[in-house]
Protein backbone atom coordinates (compact mmCIF):
# COMPACT_ATOMS: atom_id res chain seq x y z
CA UNK A 1 0.00 0.00 0.00
CA UNK A 2 1.22 3.59 -1.24
CA UNK A 3 0.22 5.71 1.75
CA UNK A 4 2.06 8.91 -0.40
CA UNK A 5 -0.18 8.34 -3.60
CA UNK A 6 -4.36 8.10 -3.06
CA UNK A 7 -5.83 7.04 -6.50
CA UNK A 8 -8.76 8.94 -7.79
CA UNK A 9 -10.73 6.54 -6.21
CA UNK A 10 -9.60 6.91 -2.51
CA UNK A 11 -8.48 10.51 -2.51
CA UNK A 12 -10.52 12.27 -0.23
CA UNK A 13 -12.69 15.18 -1.56
CA UNK A 14 -14.98 16.38 0.77
CA UNK A 15 -13.00 17.94 3.51
CA UNK A 16 -9.36 16.42 3.01
CA UNK A 17 -7.54 17.52 5.30
CA UNK A 18 -9.77 14.34 7.55
CA UNK A 19 -7.96 11.72 4.86
CA UNK A 20 -5.39 9.88 6.09
CA UNK A 21 -3.76 7.51 4.37
CA UNK A 22 -0.88 5.86 5.65
CA UNK A 23 -0.98 2.39 6.51
CA UNK A 24 -0.78 2.72 10.62
CA UNK A 25 -4.15 4.34 10.63
CA UNK A 26 -6.00 2.08 8.21
CA UNK A 27 -4.53 -0.88 9.93
CA UNK A 28 -5.67 0.58 13.11
CA UNK A 29 -9.20 1.18 12.44
CA UNK A 30 -9.76 -2.12 10.56
CA UNK A 31 -8.71 -4.21 13.62
CA UNK A 32 -10.66 -1.95 16.29
CA UNK A 33 -13.93 -3.29 14.17
CA UNK A 34 -14.87 -5.93 13.13
CA UNK A 35 -17.84 -5.49 11.21
CA UNK A 36 -17.66 -3.88 7.48
CA UNK A 37 -20.11 -3.19 4.59
CA UNK A 38 -19.37 -4.73 1.06
CA UNK A 39 -20.86 -2.94 -1.78
CA UNK A 40 -20.62 -4.37 -5.57
CA UNK A 41 -22.82 -4.14 -8.35
CA UNK A 42 -24.74 -7.58 -10.67
CA UNK A 43 -26.28 -7.10 -13.64
CA UNK A 44 -26.54 -3.24 -13.00
CA UNK A 45 -28.54 -3.78 -9.42
CA UNK A 46 -26.07 -2.40 -6.67
CA UNK A 47 -25.84 -4.35 -2.98
CA UNK A 48 -24.22 -3.34 -0.18
CA UNK A 49 -24.47 -6.67 2.38
CA UNK A 50 -22.94 -5.75 6.18
CA UNK A 51 -21.02 -9.01 7.10
CA UNK A 52 -17.51 -9.44 9.44
CA UNK A 53 -14.53 -9.86 8.56
CA UNK A 54 -10.78 -10.20 9.51
CA UNK A 55 -7.26 -8.73 9.10
CA UNK A 56 -3.82 -10.36 8.46
CA UNK A 57 -1.06 -8.57 7.74
CA UNK A 58 -2.06 -6.89 4.26
CA UNK A 59 -5.35 -8.77 3.32
CA UNK A 60 -8.75 -8.54 4.24
CA UNK A 61 -10.60 -11.95 4.65
CA UNK A 62 -14.48 -11.84 4.15
CA UNK A 63 -15.98 -15.59 4.81
CA UNK A 64 -19.48 -17.15 4.14
CA UNK A 65 -21.51 -19.98 3.01
CA UNK A 66 -20.47 -21.61 -0.18
CA UNK A 67 -24.36 -20.32 -1.05
CA UNK A 68 -23.52 -16.85 -0.69
CA UNK A 69 -24.54 -15.41 -3.81
CA UNK A 70 -22.06 -12.10 -2.40
CA UNK A 71 -18.96 -14.38 -2.10
CA UNK A 72 -20.00 -16.41 -5.14
CA UNK A 73 -20.08 -12.98 -7.18
CA UNK A 74 -16.98 -11.80 -6.07
CA UNK A 75 -15.06 -14.24 -6.75
CA UNK A 76 -15.40 -14.41 -10.44
CA UNK A 77 -13.01 -11.08 -9.55
CA UNK A 78 -16.11 -8.67 -9.24
CA UNK A 79 -14.42 -5.17 -8.35
CA UNK A 80 -15.60 -4.29 -4.55
CA UNK A 81 -15.99 -1.49 -2.13
CA UNK A 82 -15.62 -2.06 1.41
CA UNK A 83 -16.49 -0.02 3.97
CA UNK A 84 -15.71 0.00 7.96
CA UNK A 85 -17.13 3.10 10.36
CA UNK A 86 -16.29 3.71 14.09
CA UNK A 87 -18.58 5.85 15.77
CA UNK A 88 -16.58 7.66 18.57
CA UNK A 89 -19.45 10.49 19.23
CA UNK A 90 -22.27 13.05 18.33
CA UNK A 91 -20.99 16.36 17.62
CA UNK A 92 -23.55 18.94 19.44
CA UNK A 93 -22.96 22.41 17.55
CA UNK A 94 -25.07 25.74 18.58
CA UNK A 95 -26.36 25.80 15.35
CA UNK A 96 -27.84 22.58 13.30
CA UNK A 97 -25.65 23.46 10.51
CA UNK A 98 -22.64 22.36 12.31
CA UNK A 99 -23.92 19.07 13.88
CA UNK A 100 -21.41 16.44 13.63
CA UNK A 101 -20.31 13.11 14.61
CA UNK A 102 -16.29 12.26 15.51
CA UNK A 103 -15.80 9.21 13.69
CA UNK A 104 -12.83 6.84 11.92
CA UNK A 105 -13.61 5.54 8.96
CA UNK A 106 -12.10 3.27 6.06
CA UNK A 107 -12.96 2.78 2.28
CA UNK A 108 -11.07 -0.16 0.55
CA UNK A 109 -11.18 -1.03 -2.64
CA UNK A 110 -10.17 -3.93 -5.21
CA UNK A 111 -10.57 -7.07 -6.70
CA UNK A 112 -10.93 -10.04 -4.28
CA UNK A 113 -9.76 -13.73 -4.72
CA UNK A 114 -10.76 -17.29 -3.60
CA UNK A 115 -9.05 -18.84 -0.79
CA UNK A 116 -8.41 -22.41 -2.25
CA UNK A 117 -6.46 -24.29 0.40
CA UNK A 118 -7.85 -25.61 3.39
CA UNK A 119 -4.67 -24.78 5.46
CA UNK A 120 -4.96 -20.67 4.51
CA UNK A 121 -8.78 -21.20 4.82
CA UNK A 122 -8.64 -22.39 7.99
CA UNK A 123 -5.93 -19.46 9.14
CA UNK A 124 -8.57 -17.02 7.70
CA UNK A 125 -11.42 -18.36 9.74
CA UNK A 126 -9.05 -18.01 12.97
CA UNK A 127 -8.32 -14.40 12.21
CA UNK A 128 -11.50 -13.40 11.33
CA UNK A 129 -12.78 -15.42 15.08
CA UNK A 130 -9.69 -13.45 16.70
CA UNK A 131 -10.98 -10.23 15.41
CA UNK A 132 -14.74 -10.64 16.55
CA UNK A 133 -13.91 -12.63 20.35
CA UNK A 134 -10.22 -12.63 21.07
CA UNK A 135 -9.49 -15.63 22.48
CA UNK A 136 -12.68 -17.41 21.03
CA UNK A 137 -10.47 -19.98 18.76
CA UNK A 138 -8.47 -21.81 20.94
CA UNK A 139 -11.53 -22.86 22.96
CA UNK A 140 -13.54 -24.30 20.18
CA UNK A 141 -13.59 -27.01 18.40
CA UNK A 142 -12.30 -26.13 14.81
CA UNK A 143 -13.76 -26.84 11.32
CA UNK A 144 -13.64 -29.77 9.83
CA UNK A 145 -12.97 -30.62 6.12
CA UNK A 146 -16.78 -30.67 5.38
CA UNK A 147 -17.79 -27.53 7.31
CA UNK A 148 -14.37 -25.79 5.34
CA UNK A 149 -16.15 -27.28 2.09
CA UNK A 150 -18.94 -25.50 2.91
CA UNK A 151 -17.90 -22.56 3.96
CA UNK A 152 -16.50 -19.53 1.20
CA UNK A 153 -13.17 -17.18 1.86
CA UNK A 154 -12.19 -14.53 0.08
CA UNK A 155 -8.92 -12.75 0.24
CA UNK A 156 -8.88 -9.10 -0.47
CA UNK A 157 -5.18 -7.27 -0.73
CA UNK A 158 -5.21 -3.67 1.47
CA UNK A 159 -3.42 -1.98 -1.54
CA UNK A 160 -6.20 0.98 -2.46
CA UNK A 161 -7.90 2.64 0.91
CA UNK A 162 -8.26 5.45 2.68
CA UNK A 163 -9.21 6.77 5.84
CA UNK A 164 -11.41 9.78 7.57
CA UNK A 165 -11.45 10.81 10.76
CA UNK A 166 -13.32 13.39 12.86
CA UNK A 167 -12.32 14.19 15.99
CA UNK A 168 -12.56 17.16 18.56
CA UNK A 169 -15.35 19.48 19.58
CA UNK A 170 -18.13 21.12 17.43
CA UNK A 171 -16.91 24.32 15.00
CA UNK A 172 -19.32 27.05 14.86
CA UNK A 173 -19.34 29.98 13.51
CA UNK A 174 -17.67 33.10 15.10
CA UNK A 175 -20.79 34.55 15.90
CA UNK A 176 -22.45 31.80 16.87
CA UNK A 177 -20.45 30.93 19.79
CA UNK A 178 -21.96 33.60 22.07
CA UNK A 179 -25.15 31.93 21.94
CA UNK A 180 -26.58 30.05 25.63
CA UNK A 181 -26.99 27.02 24.05
CA UNK A 182 -25.11 24.01 25.34
CA UNK A 183 -22.10 22.98 22.95
CA UNK A 184 -19.93 19.31 22.81
CA UNK A 185 -19.25 15.99 22.18
CA UNK A 186 -21.22 13.20 24.02
CA UNK A 187 -19.19 9.86 23.49
CA UNK A 188 -19.84 6.41 21.93
CA UNK A 189 -18.09 3.46 23.76
CA UNK A 190 -18.74 -0.36 22.79
CA UNK A 191 -20.78 -1.40 26.32
CA UNK A 192 -21.71 -5.35 26.47
CA UNK A 193 -24.16 -6.91 28.86
CA UNK A 194 -23.87 -10.04 31.20
CA UNK A 195 -23.00 -13.20 28.96
CA UNK A 196 -26.06 -15.81 28.95
CA UNK A 197 -25.39 -19.07 29.04
CA UNK A 198 -26.55 -21.44 26.44
CA UNK A 199 -29.75 -23.24 28.30
CA UNK A 200 -27.71 -27.03 27.10
CA UNK A 201 -24.46 -26.24 28.75
CA UNK A 202 -23.00 -29.42 30.68
CA UNK A 203 -23.71 -28.54 34.58
CA UNK A 204 -20.03 -28.62 34.86
CA UNK A 205 -19.15 -25.99 32.31
CA UNK A 206 -20.50 -22.74 34.54
CA UNK A 207 -17.39 -20.56 34.35
CA UNK A 208 -17.13 -17.57 31.33
CA UNK A 209 -14.09 -16.83 29.81
CA UNK A 210 -12.15 -13.83 30.87
CA UNK A 211 -12.34 -12.52 27.22
CA UNK A 212 -15.99 -12.29 27.51
CA UNK A 213 -15.73 -10.40 30.63
CA UNK A 214 -13.14 -8.16 29.73
CA UNK A 215 -14.79 -7.75 26.24
CA UNK A 216 -16.08 -4.73 26.93
CA UNK A 217 -12.41 -3.20 27.66
CA UNK A 218 -10.57 -3.62 24.50
CA UNK A 219 -9.52 -0.74 22.71
CA UNK A 220 -12.52 0.42 20.16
Amino acid sequence: MNQDAPTNRTQVARLPKRGDYSEATIYSILDAGFLCHVGFVVDGQPFVIPTGYGRLGNTFYLHGSAASRMLRTLAMGVEVCVTVTLLDGLVLARSAFHHSMNYRSVVLFGTATLVESSEEKTTALRAISEQIVPGRWDDVRWPTEQELKATKVLALPISEASAKVRTGPPLDDEEDYSLKVWAGVLPFHVQTGVPLPDPRLPVDVDDVPGYLLDYGKRPI
